[in-house]
């Protein structure tokens, strides 16, 4: 009579018991099963054996699962024994074998790659990535072109709500930031002005800074961090819960529902709050110049009306523009990346703040450069 693998549904759970006989074999008795081992399944548990068991008799075996194969094999090993496995059931007979062949296989290793393979790699995925980013900038297009041919689909509430997050709620950390800031370069400025008695220059030096870099560039930071963020994690847990594929069952382009919104409201709101910044940033060096320098508000506000050229606010609104789309398609593209589990959806959210403002810094650079090309 063979013993079954499993005992059946109901049956009482014999203990399974280990018992010595004669010329080194061992006798299995009852259920070896997580139900019957019991204390057997520890590994102090286990009888120890003077010498290494040559035989394990099985004809007393009442069941055994793969949680009893695992103890049994994990004994034998400590005796470095290999016994042979005698009236043992069919059924159990191979479970237990097939336990032996995976305790003596190798457990698989991840490759490790050298270093020229690790580059290679991340090459290659960043390569996809900006093809995929291409991609989606194409896909936008698309939705843009179909609603301006239908201009009853655009959602302007939706505008409105956006830029109200993004650009009303951001004022009071761009007016601080921009105003220490505006304090910052002029009080810098002050200090070398100073020994040549230049001290007037520092109107140029902090209005050209704040209007055509500082402004637009600790604006779109800002910007980046707090509105990008938050679109990645917006649309990355609409990917999550499925709502971005319940639109597109319902026929709702998520394009246009989610992200033109957010490329309008943000072109719209990120040239105000440069202007904002450029306003707040001068008023900080006003107050440092005056404190500083000795240069009144007044003597400030009218050098400064001389000698500023309006290209120089137009150049940092315009930077502004541009920033304002990095950050709105980063963030929406990381944000449909993200794939399926809330882990995905914080490291969505951690690149696309990385890259819109890395990128952001790149295009600032690259605005540098063309126009010095173009004398401007």
């Amino acid at each position: 009579m063979q013993a079954p693998a499993h005992p059946a549904p109901g049956d009482p759970v014999a203990p399974a018991t280990l018992t010595p006989a004669q010329a080194g074999a061992w006798v299995l008795g009852g259920s070896w099963t997580q139900q019957g081992l019991g204390a057997m399944a520890q590994a102090a548990a286990a009888p120890p054996v003077e010498a290494a068991p040559k035989a394990l008799d099985g004809s007393k075996l009442v069941a055994l699962d793969s949680a009893g194969a695992w103890v049994l094999q994990r004994w034998l090993r400590a005796h470095a024994a290999q016994p042979a496995l005698q009236d043992w059931p069919a059924r159990a007979l191979g479970l237990m074998q097939e336990v032996q062949a995976g305790a003596d296989r190798a457990l698989p290793q991840a490759p490790r790659h050298g270093l020229l393979q690790r580059t290679g790699r991340r090459a290659v995925q960043g390569a996809l990535q900006a093809l995929a980013f291409l991609a989606f900038v194409g896909q936008v297009a698309v939705a843009a072109a179909g609603v301006l041919r239908h201009p009853r689909q655009w959602r302007w509430r939706a505008v409105l709500h956006e830029i109200e997050i993004g650009g009303f709620d951001a004022l009071p950390i761009i007016g601080l930031t921009s105003f220490l800031l505006g304090v910052v370069v002029a009080y810098q400025g002050a200090d070398q002005l100073r020994h040549y008695g230049a001290n007037i220059f520092v109107v140029e030096l902090v209005g050209y800074a704040m209007l055509r870099e500082f402004a637009p560039l600790i604006g779109a930071i800002i910007i980046a961090g707090r509105s990008g963020s938050a679109h990645a994690a917006q649309i990355g847990t609409m990917v999550v819960t499925e709502e971005i594929d319940a639109m597109r069952t319902i026929g709702i382009d998520p394009l246009q529902r989610l992200v033109l919104p957010k490329i309008v409201a943000l072109a719209v709101a990120l040239p105000l709050l440069t202007v904002f910044a450029d306003i707040t940033g001068v008023f900080g060096g006003m107050v440092m110049a005056r404190s500083q320098l000795g240069i009144g508000f007044g003597e400030f506000i009218d050098r400064f009306g001389r000698v500023m050229q309006g290209s120089a606010l137009l150049i940092g609104v315009g930077k502004a523009f541009v920033f304002a789309f990095i950050i709105v398609m980063v963030g929406c593209f990381q944000g449909f990346r993200t794939q399926g589990s809330a882990d995905s959806v914080g490291r969505q959210t951690t690149l696309a703040v990385v890259q819109s403002i890395f990128l952001v810094i790149v295009a600032d650079a690259l605005f540098s450069i063309a126009f010095n090309l173009l004398g401007l």
